[in-house]
């Protein structure tokens, strides 16, 4: 049978730091194209947004899927 360890506190705190060094890379890189895209966002409506959303947790949930197995 397949070892399963649980999800420890050290691996949410790793993945939130990894989410946070992610998040910073577009802001850092290219703030004037960072700021067009929050500019384009503001503009979606709650349809769009709601899409855009789901779509994400979708592919997070499969790269999660897949990296965990």
């Amino acid at each position: 049978m397949e070892d399963v360890r649980p999800m420890i506190w050290t691996d949410l705190l790793a993945a939130f730091a990894l989410y946070l060094v992610i998040e910073g890379l577009l802001p850092f890189a290219s703030p004037n194209g960072w700021r067009r895209s929050l500019a384009l966002m503001a503009q979606l409506n709650d349809t769009q947004l709601r899409a855009f959303g789901a779509g994400s947790i979708g592919v997070g949930l499969l790269l999660l899927y897949l990296a965990r197995g």
